[in-house]
């Protein structure tokens, strides 16, 4: 691959899963550098990539843009004579001879949907760098996060397991990136896949084709192994927040209607509002957080191998 910023830049996505478990320490990369941009929060993306980097001999340098960057501009032909002060393809040309690999992590601004699926600041460090990208979680998608969901199902032994994935409620409409890069990856696993959600939560097309939707939360669960849980806000009322539904809350009753299934998260989690304690302390959100390692080694080692 060249970049890593969707599962559409995977050959094949089984074997990379295989790598990623079997992969060691090694000292492939020596000698190089990956910078870490983040426009945005982060904590398991941060010291996963740092501790994947140095795993394989790298040394990684992180950019805080929002508490020692300048303001970065992103229009093409803009005239920079109000608050930027430094153009993406300045910082993308002048990183990229400093940096081997470069990964960005640029949330949804919540504001404009056809915005924000443009995915204007990630696309744009892909078009100005010399040297291969890495998403960190964009606007619309995040694959590091799905990679390492995908090693943690795998690790399980189910063969075929049905996967129910579902909508839990959130003070706030959040970005779909988790949960669109989640469906684009599963499809590529065997694996029966559900999704519930309340009707108006409907995600873009593109990403629930061919995926069995049920809006009936607690039949959706029955006999699931896994049951993939996030918040997401609606796509078609892009930015708003359509209701509570405080009774999707994922619970211990309803856990019970699984196969003794398996309760997964991305994290953070607000406890005892998207599930209970009694759900997560349960859980396998901990070992898809050591497993962000794992997915961040093996694409950084690939990145080295190919040699862009």
């Amino acid at each position: 691959m060249k970049n890593f910023c969707s599962v559409k830049d995977v050959e094949n996505v089984a074997q990379l899963v295989e790598e990623a478990i079997a992969l060691k320490n090694s000292n492939i990369g020596d000698g190089k550098t990956v910078g870490l941009v983040f426009f945005n929060s982060s904590l398991r993306t941060r010291l996963s990539m740092q501790k994947a980097a140095q795993n394989l001999g790298m040394n990684p340098i992180v950019m805080n843009m929002k508490e020692g960057g300048w303001s970065i501009e992103f229009e093409e032909g803009a005239i920079m004579n109000s608050n930027s002060q430094e153009h993406v393809k300045d910082m993308a040309r002048v990183m990229s001879q400093y940096c081997d690999i470069i990964g960005v992590r640029a949330f949804a601004d919540g504001k404009s949907r056809e915005g924000d699926y443009e995915e204007k600041v990630l696309n744009a460090f892909v078009q100005y760098s010399t040297v291969p990208v890495i998403s960190l979680e964009s606007a619309t998608l995040h694959p590091l996060q799905s990679l390492a969901d995908l090693i943690t199902i795998k690790q399980q032994g189910i063969k075929k397991p049905k996967i129910v994935v579902t909508w839990a409620p959130h003070p706030r409409p959040l970005a779909q990136a988790v949960i669109n890069s989640f469906l684009e990856w599963v499809k590529k696993i065997e694996a029966e896949v559900v999704l519930t959600h309340p009707k108006g939560y409907e995600l873009k097309e593109e990403f629930t084709a061919k995926i069995e939707v049920n809006y009936n939360q607690e039949e959706a669960f029955k006999g699931a192994d896994f049951v993939y849980c996030k918040s997401w806000g609606s796509y078609k009322d892009y930015g708003k927040h359509i209701g509570d539904n405080n009774d999707w809350t994922v619970t211990q009753e309803k856990m019970n209607l699984t196969n003794h299934g398996k309760f997964m998260h991305c994290l953070p989690i607000r406890r005892n509002v998207v599930a209970t304690d009694e759900v997560i302390d349960n859980s396998l959100v901990y070992q898809q957080a050591a497993n962000r390692v794992l997915s961040a080694q093996v694409v950084l080692k690939k990145l080295i191998e190919k040699g862009y």
